[in-house]
């Protein structure tokens, strides 16, 4: 893995800024993109990206804020995000995707579903949901006092963080590795808490919108797999099956000792299921 990186990278223009992307694979197999959680970047997936080059190429690029992506201190917007990876693909010639999006990818997900079904192959949603629930809202608003509060507090946050999106079971074998990761996120974000808030404030007119949006949601034919952690408590599983009165062709599969972050607390049930998945392009695998 310490050799591993993308066939083809670049930047796309976005105005005044530009997207950073990454694509690995030589076009010979459907592309599958990765789309980052709120906290992430396109090195978080590098780990998990041999279990998946021998089945697809993958696309993965930085939203405004992340990685190497520009970070302007103004207004994002969901639909702005989802568009950049339609362009990317345009200037990498693609055409269908599978799209995965985890947490905050998933929001990106959904508006790519919305925006451009007939680029779909698949759609896999983790860690989501569409519908207005007023303990989320609650957790919006505690993470952005967070994020505004200074850096003592923003250091704080990333203890806060981490107990509430791992569950027990990974908690208890990887306890020693969550000061590390701590210590990654900080560092990352330190001196652009203004990206988190940007990109969390991108959540209001993605929901202010949901009721104009919805016929544009239900319309998506492609097929839509959705695999919650079944001890997520950042977004309860019950939440997260509403997605299935959405979409016409879904298929529920939680995964078991599992919290948030289900492709990293369960990797070989998260992956393996998501394989079988966009290979059969069929809720009926």
């Amino acid at each position: 893995m310490a050799d591993l990186g993308p066939d083809r990278e670049g930047f796309l223009p976005a105005g005044e800024h530009r997207v950073h992307w990454e694509y690995f694979g030589t076009g010979g197999k459907e592309p599958l993109v990765l789309l980052n959680g709120l906290a992430m970047h396109t090195k978080a997936w590098y780990g998990f990206l041999p279990r998946l080059l021998g089945r697809h190429d993958v696309l993965l690029y930085d939203y405004l804020g992340q990685g190497e992506s520009s970070a302007p201190d103004e207004p994002v917007l969901i639909p702005e995000l989802a568009g950049f990876a339609a362009a990317i693909a345009d200037e990498l010639r693609l055409g269908k995707l599978h799209v995965l999006g985890i947490s905050y990818g998933g929001f990106v997900a959904l508006d790519f579903a919305r925006l451009f079904p007939e680029r779909l192959h698949t759609l896999t949603l983790s860690g989501i949901h569409l519908s207005r629930e007023e303990l989320f809202s609650m957790y919006q608003e505690l993470s952005l006092l967070f994020y505004r509060s200074g850096p003592q507090a923003f250091e704080i946050y990333t203890h806060y963080l981490y107990e509430k999106i791992f569950g027990e079971g990974f908690v208890r074998r990887f306890r020693e590795k969550l000061p590390a990761m701590r210590e990654g996120f900080h560092a990352r974000y330190k001196d652009r808490v203004h990206a988190l808030v940007r990109l969390t404030l991108a959540q209001d007119p993605f929901f202010a919108a949901l009721d104009e949006n919805m016929p544009g949601y239900r319309a998506v034919t492609a097929p839509v797999l959705v695999m919650p952690g079944e001890d997520d408590r950042t977004i309860p599983p019950k939440v997260q099956k509403k997605l299935l009165d959405v979409f016409p062709s879904s298929r529920w599969e939680p995964i078991p000792d599992s919290g948030h972050v289900v492709y990293l607390e369960q990797p070989d049930l998260f992956w393996g299921t998501l394989l079988r998945f966009t290979e059969a392009r069929s809720i009926a695998f």
